[in-house]
């Protein structure tokens, strides 16, 4: 294995010089830090991480806590995909690898998510997609280690969230602007966050826009469930006084319920309108094209991983806040304009 020693030897300079234009300390001039750095890889030379992790006190590794329960899509789910994929650029680029956190066993002997993260001795944890009412991963959070959570905020902890209350504002307001006044909603489950502030924002919306919302127009369903949004969108097209237009929880649920108003016979938009939510590719590729919301998921996996980082690099000196990303409104062609009698 080549070390520092073999570098400053083949390089004419010292072994402190050497680390130092490794490490791009300022009091190496540029042009011996280019020399030194050229010649480091051609000897094929690589930092031993064991040893950086006892220079900086810092492994320089990031864990990943994600436990898709309610869902079971795991990191097949779009807007929690998009959202890693870009965490993890964010974090790679400023020298940070990523491992996920688990419940794994040890040596008979089974870790909590805050065990294996001081087992694995991580810097920092991301927590996304789980059941934040876990006292494990309320542990987890509550600990020493600098953690960023997606979609929940913990006092006191840094969180970057999905603005959902303006999101159904929007989506609601649109589809009220196109002439709607029987909006039905199938949501999500309502464990989540997610689903209460959705909820309470379409009740909300509706208040303001002086929206008579009938009690069954309110109908409890399930994420990324085609089959069952296919049975939701079912029963509210049975109804006697149906509505003209169904928002479902999102982009995936509204393909169940276009399976099902296709089946009946009927048009989309021209005998019902429908809108999803998430913006994921599949509903800019549907015909119509879906009404959505997009979700900026690679400005919160960005922010996620720029707070986090500064975080463990300026302990002490980092504001834990709370940011909220907002989410754009996609008319598409899944809404049509009605009368207003």
């Amino acid at each position: 294995m080549v070390s520092m020693k073999d570098i400053s030897a083949a390089c004419g300079v010292s072994v402190a010089t050497v680390s130092k234009a490794l490490n791009d300390h300022k009091d190496v001039g540029e042009e011996t830090k280019l020399k030194i750095k050229k010649i480091a890889k051609e000897m094929g030379y690589f930092p031993n991480s064991s040893a950086r992790a006892l220079k900086t006190n810092k492994s320089y590794n990031i864990g990943v806590l994600f436990v898709d329960e309610i869902p079971k899509s795991g990191l097949t789910h779009d807007y929690f995909a998009s959202i890693l994929d870009s965490f993890k650029v964010a974090v790679e680029a400023k020298g940070y690898d990523l491992t996920f956190i688990n419940s794994n066993n040890l040596r008979k002997g089974r870790l909590s998510y805050l065990e294996h993260s001081k087992f694995r001795g991580v810097d920092g944890v991301l927590i996304a997609c789980v059941d934040f009412h876990d006292p494990e991963v309320v542990e987890l959070a509550q600990s020493d280690i600098p953690v960023v959570t997606i979609d929940y905020a913990f006092k006191d902890r840094l969180a970057v969230l999905s603005d959902n209350t303006k999101g159904i504002r929007d989506l609601l307001t649109y589809i009220y602007s196109k002439g709607h006044r029987k909006i039905a909603y199938i949501h999500g489950q309502r464990k989540s966050r997610v689903t209460e502030e959705r909820i309470q924002s379409f009740l909300d919306t509706a208040k303001e826009l002086a929206l008579e919302v009938q009690e069954e127009f309110i109908v409890a369903g399930k994420y990324r469930d085609i089959p069952n949004a296919s049975k939701n969108a079912g029963e509210l097209l049975n109804l006697k006084d149906r509505p003209t237009c169904i928002l479902f929880s999102d982009d995936y649920s509204a393909i169940g319920g276009m399976n099902e108003i296709k089946a009946r016979g009927l048009s989309i938009p021209e005998d019902i309108s429908i809108a999803g939510y998430d913006g994921s590719d599949i509903a800019l590729q549907m015909e119509p094209q879906l009404t959505t919301i997009i979700q900026d998921t690679r400005m919160i996996g960005r922010i996620a991983a720029d707070n986090l980082i500064n975080m463990i690099e300026k302990p002490g000196k980092t504001e834990v806040e709370h940011v909220m990303i907002e989410g754009i409104l996609i008319e598409g062609n899944s809404v049509r304009q009605i009368g207003t009698n």
